[in-house]
C-alpha cells in the first residue's frame, strides 16, 4: 500500500486529456499534480485491523525534504516503538532503534514500526515511469466511463512496465470532473485481487486536493483492513538538520 499516495500521490487537479492516450493523460495528470513542490511535515496514523490479532493503533510524524525527495519518520506510538525511527537521504536508508541508540542499513521494503507499511511507500515516484495503459485483445487500452455510486468516473486499467512496483496490475476509478482517485484495486501477476484502497477524504492544501484519509483493504487475507489519517500538514521549510542521524539521537537524550 502507498500510505503517502496520502500527500504525495494524491494531490490532483483536473487537466486537459491528450486526444492520442486517454489512459497516459490521466496518469500525467495525476503525476503532475502529485509531486508537493514545497517541503512536509504531517502527523500519519494507522489503525490496523486484522482478523485473529485484533485492532493496532500506530502513529508516526513524517518529514519530508523537496530538494532532494529524503525523509525522516519518527515513531509515536505503540509505546515500544515510541522515539524510533527510519531516515533516508540519497540512496540510504536507516533504521534507528531509541534502546540501543544503533542505526542499521534496511532495506526499501522493510515494514515501518511493525506496521503493513513499508519503507518504499513513503517514496515519491512518477506514475508514468512505472506504469502504463494495460491493452485488450484489440490492442485498445482498457477505459471506460462509468459510475461509482453516484459519481461519473473513468475506469482505467495499467499493468507495469519495470519490476520494482507493490503490484503489477491496477485499475483506478477516477473523478471525470477533477481526476481525483476514488478508488484502486491491485492485482497479482497470477491476476488475483490483493487489495482495495478507497480514498474517502480530500482537503486542500496549498491550493491542492489532497487526500487525507483512504481504506486500504486486505482482498487476499480476508478481514484484514488498515485505515490511514492525514492531520496537521504543514509545507514550511524544515530544517536540514531534521535529515541527519544526529537529530534522531538527540530525541533519545
Amino acid at each position: 500500500m502507498k500510505y503517502l499516495s496520502v500527500i504525495l500521490a494524491c494531490a490532483v487537479f483536473a487537466a486537459p486529456l491528450a486526444a492520442e492516450s486517454m489512459v497516459t493523460a490521466i496518469l500525467k495528470s495525476i503525476e503532475d499534480q502529485m509531486k508537493m513542490k514545497t517541503d512536509i511535515k504531517a502527523n500519519v496514523t494507522l489503525t490496523q485491523q486484522k482478523a485473529e490479532q485484533g485492532t493496532k493503533l500506530i502513529e508516526m510524524v513524517y518529514f519530508r525534504r523537496d530538494s532532494d525527495d529524503s525523509f525522516l519518520i519518527v515513531m509515536q506510538s505503540p509505546e515500544n516503538e515510541k522515539g524510533n525511527g527510519y531516515l533516508r537521504v540519497g540512496e540510504n536508508f536507516w533504521m534507528y532503534r531509541k534502546n540501543t541508540r544503533t542505526f542499521q542499513h534496511i532495506n526499501r521494503d522493510e515494514s515501518i514500526g511493525g506496521s503493513d507499511a513499508k519503507g518504499d511507500d513513503f517514496e515519491q515516484r512518477n506514475l508514468t515511469e512505472l506504469y502504463a495503459p494495460a491493452l485488450d485483445a484489440g490492442g485498445k487500452e482498457i477505459v471506460s466511463e462509468e459510475m461509482l455510486g453516484k459519481v461519473p468516473v473513468s475506469r482505467l486499467e495499467i499493468k507495469a512496465i519495470v519490476n520494482d512496483v507493490d503490484y503489477p496490475r491496477k485499475i483506478y476509478w477516477v473523478r471525470r470532473d477533477n481526476n481525483l482517485i476514488l478508488k484502486e484495486e491491485s492485482y497479482a501477476l497470477s491476476g488475483t485481487l490483493m487489495q482495495t484502497v478507497y480514498f474517502v477524504k480530500y482537503t486542500v492544501i496549498d491550493g491542492r486536493y489532497v487526500a487525507v484519509k483512504h481504506i486500504y483493504i486486505d482482498e487476499f487475507e480476508k478481514g484484514n483492513k488498515t485505515i490511514v489519517d492525514i492531520s496537521n500538514i504543514q509545507t514550511n521549510k524544515l530544517d536540514n538538520s531534521l535529515f541527519t542521524k544526529a537529530y534522531l539521537e538527540n530525541l533519545s537524550k
